[in-house]
């Protein structure tokens, strides 16, 4: 049975949040962690919670054990974009866009 968690509004952009997400993709759950866990990047963090969350999910609600869980799937969306202005020369304005993503994560028991 698939089991998932979802993180919405995370504030970091999708596309550096799916370089994180390609190195836990078919994984195991416990060297999943671990791997993101090395990893210095912020979105590996943010990554990394929502996976322990996916797995406390199955653990807590379903009964599976966590050494045999599997990341099935992580897919990455784009969240809402926060749009603000930055003051330019002569009267002009810049866009600054903070992009969100919402992270979504599968677990399912290792076959």
């Amino acid at each position: 049975m698939e089991v998932r968690a979802v993180a919405k509004y995370v504030g970091i952009s999708p596309q550096k949040l799916r370089l994180a997400a390609g190195l836990v993709r078919g994984k195991k759950a416990d060297e999943a962690v671990a791997m993101l866990r090395l990893s210095p990047s912020p979105a590996a963090r943010a990554l990394a919670k929502v996976l322990k969350s996916a797995s406390a999910n199955a653990e807590n609600n379903y009964q599976m054990a966590t050494s045999d869980l599997k990341v099935v799937k992580v897919f990455v969306d784009q969240g809402a974009t926060l749009k603000r202005i930055r003051a330019q020369a002569r009267g002009r304005v810049s866009p600054i866009l903070r992009h969100t993503s919402h992270i979504t994560v599968v677990v399912d028991v290792e076959e």
